[in-house]
């Protein structure tokens, strides 16, 4: 066996793999979005705010609903 095999050999404590193979494809975590959303600063009002975690969680996902229907 030579210096290259293990340059490009899979490095692994037990079965977490700590380096993937040399030549794999690992893509880990989500895909890429193509219009991924970018973080805001809004000041809203309180009672506003209030009623809509009320609803339960995906709150923030439905404002951005709301806004996006009235523009």
């Amino acid at each position: 066996m030579t210096d290259d095999f293990f340059a490009r050999a899979a490095l692994k404590e037990g079965e977490r793999v700590l380096r993937a193979a040399q030549g794999t494809l690992t893509k880990r975590g989500r895909p890429k979005l193509e219009n991924p959303k970018r973080q805001v600063t809004l000041r809203l009002d309180s009672d506003l705010i209030d009623r809509l975690r009320e609803s339960g969680p995906g709150w923030q996902s439905r404002i951005n609903e709301i806004l996006k229907k009235a523009v």
